[in-house]
């Protein structure tokens, strides 16, 4: 599987989102090798070709959202990008022959630290109520290292605490949810 040619298929023009989509992504997989070749993840068995594919894919589906301060210019909420880029992903694999389902599952559990259904009802978020939390150590691995880089900000990294602060807006679990990530990962 060539992560940059389903890319292409569905951002086949050199625009300004699409640069923005490779520039965001290509952070999200560096940070993710770089957290990977950490002393605390040597035992982790990570499987680097999947964390890889999946930082490439994770924001697939941002083109069909409204997000004009990130030049998305479709008609869906942004906090669905995950679920339609899964959708994207798994419709693409069944037209060419492959196996999607782990990259479409990054997509969809990637947001903030993972959602819960209960989250998702509490907040009235306009997602299915369900969870959407990252359950493998390459979903968990590529969760946190989106933390790290904004689409919308300077392009620089983010401390921990910058991390940290933005996720505690949302509340005590999915800050619980963050701490337990850079733990896991050899960061807190």
């Amino acid at each position: 599987m060539d992560p940059k040619a389903i890319l292409r298929a569905f951002y086949p023009d050199d625009t300004p989102l699409r640069r923005k989509l490779l520039d965001h992504s290509s952070q999200v997989r560096d940070e993710a090798l770089r957290i990977a070749a950490r002393p605390a993840c040597a035992g982790l068995s990570l499987d680097l070709d999947l964390v890889s594919a999946g930082a490439w894919l994770h924001d697939i589906g941002i083109y069909r959202c409204n997000a004009p301060e990130i030049l998305c210019t479709g008609t869906q909420h942004y906090l669905r990008h995950g679920i339609i880029g899964a959708d994207m992903l798994r419709e693409y694999g069944a037209l060419h022959g492959l196996d999607l389902e782990p990259c479409a599952r990054i997509c969809e559990r990637h947001t903030g630290s993972g959602l819960t259904a209960a989250e998702i009802r509490i907040r009235r978020l306009p997602l299915p109520a369900r969870d959407y939390l990252p359950e493998t150590l390459e979903e968990k691995l590529i969760c946190l290292a989106d933390k790290f880089y904004s689409k919308s900000g300077d392009g620089h990294r983010k401390t921990t605490d910058a991390v940290r602060r933005s996720m505690n807006r949302f509340g005590s679990g999915p800050l619980h949810r963050l701490d337990a990530l850079l733990d896991l990962f050899g960061l807190a």
